[in-house]
């Protein structure tokens, strides 16, 4: 996943930006970077993250950058912003999304005359590259922005920064959220709702799915309607949207609170001396939980965050789980000889949370029973970096279909979906089996989406059920 932010503003705007990105950085894992135009000149940085916060990379870029106008990017991958000379002017550009089909678009742009793109290590190709590359066939800005939505096989939200202004334009299916903000002399524009807030802006509304918008100080012009059907990524609000965000009017910890209070409504004959959250998502799914089981609220270990990184940052497994043993700090307590009912947002390896209940019965648990705010994980994400699986069998519900089944199983995986179905509960309790749970249970589909309150169809939710 990656994150962005705009400003643009009729004074300096560096303090916006600076701040307004920093507030992204849950959501990235590997670069950040910040592009302003001032004093007629782009101005551009960007620094690896990945063992050093935003904040302290960019306190030097803070001081010396000056403009009104400017864009920012936490990303899991590839280096932004790239500032781009072409037909269509001087511009920046930021994204976030995937493209599933580069290949061929690397091969299509070679044969109409493009001369060559900068291999990022490990031989890929920059997808924001590629995405100006795209832009850059059109007349105009607009029309390569839509230009590019319509062949790039995945999803893409786009910022472009120009010396006018910023275009803003949401991905042609609404996968992820592109939202404004407004204050005096100001617009913005974010990834995450929160991020402007406690810099003096208003919500104004979200763009809808493939609309195009341009920003300026005075105002926002609609270049582009939305032409598309909302299919918003549902693990947002699962797991990668921060609480204080909202996306198609919906919070996200309301949200939580609501996956938690259903996972309890079908966990009546639980019994257990309390509930705890798998920090930090899975704390708001176990508050809902608590409120609706009466189930007391524990805190069985604590986070210490101070000096380690995300546990998802390395790309090394050994190392993401060392990592997530190492800040978890068990509290004697609110464990030994304790029945636990465990919330985590979701399960995927499982080798993570596997270690943590190990940890909680070295440290005296009595019986430690998992119940999870999503439901089993069987599809590999196409439209975002969600995961970075290589392979659905490292999914460990995809494992067990095929130790089931056996290896040649996808006309059978429709059948581990159904929550009412004995090949559901035969994987499932494979799962518990194998992780060495008291009890697992996972949240149904239609609970999960009937936890949001809104029409099911405004969601994707193909990594469950493999349907868009």
């Amino acid at each position: 996943m990656s994150g962005f932010f705009g400003v643009v503003s009729k004074k300096d705007c560096v303090f916006d930006l600076f701040f307004g990105t920093d507030y992204h950085s849950h959501l990235g894992t590997r670069r950040g970077g910040l592009a302003v135009y001032g004093n007629g000149a782009f101005n551009r940085a960007i620094h690896n993250i990945e063992n050093s916060p935003f904040r302290t990379k960019f306190e030097r870029d803070f001081e010396e950058m000056k403009g009104n106008a400017g864009i920012g990017c936490i990303s899991d991958n590839e280096p932004q912003p790239l500032l781009v000379r072409s037909h269509l002017g001087n511009f920046a550009i930021v994204t976030v999304g995937r493209i599933n089909n580069i290949e061929q678009l690397v091969k299509q742009a070679f044969a109409e005359g493009a001369t060559h793109f900068l291999e990022m290590s490990g031989g890929s190709i920059n997808a924001t590259e590629l995405t100006a590359a795209l832009i850059n066939r059109k007349a105009t800005i607009a029309e390569g922005i839509r230009y590019a939505q319509s062949v790039i096989e995945g999803s893409m939200s786009i910022l472009i920064l120009v010396p006018e202004g910023i275009y803003a334009a949401r991905d042609k299916m609404g996968r992820t959220p592109v939202a404004l903000g407004k204050k005096a002399n100001a617009h913005c524009v974010a990834f995450e709702s929160f991020s402007y807030l406690n810099l003096g802006y208003t919500h104004d509304r979200e763009l809808g799915p493939g609309e195009i918008d341009f920003l300026t100080a005075e105002g926002v012009e609609v270049i582009a309607p939305p032409c598309g059907t909302t299919k918003i990524c549902t693990f947002l609000w699962v797991y990668y949207g921060y609480p204080a965000s909202s996306y198609e009017g919906l919070n996200v910890e309301k949200m939580r609170y609501n996956c938690g209070d259903m996972l309890a409504r079908r966990d009546d004959a639980i019994v257990a001396d309390s509930v705890a959250g798998l920090p930090d998502s899975g704390t708001p799914h176990a508050i809902g939980y608590a409120n609706r089981s009466k189930l007391p609220l524990a805190r069985p270990f604590v986070k210490y965050t101070h000096t380690w990184p995300r546990s998802f940052m390395p790309q090394n497994q050994s190392r993401r789980d060392l990592i997530a043993h190492m800040k978890l700090i068990p509290i004697d307590d609110m464990i030994r000889g304790k029945k636990l009912v465990l919330i985590d947002d979701s399960l995927v390896r499982g080798t993570q949370i596997r270690g943590i209940t190990d940890f909680l019965y070295h440290n005296g648990a009595k019986e430690v029973h998992i119940r999870l705010a999503c439901p089993p994980l069987l599809y590999g994400c196409p439209y975002l970096n969600f995961s970075r699986s290589s392979s659905s069998l490292e999914l460990i519900a995809r494992r067990k279909i095929a130790e089931l089944e056996g290896e040649n199983n996808e006309e059978r995986v429709s059948a581990y979906t159904n929550p009412d179905s004995a090949e559901y509960e035969t994987m499932v309790e494979s799962i518990r089996r194998e992780l060495k749970f008291d009890s697992l249970k996972y949240h149904r589909l239609d609970d999960m989406l009937a936890s949001t309150g809104l029409p099911a169809c405004k969601f994707c939710t193909h990594c469950w059920n493999g349907k868009d």
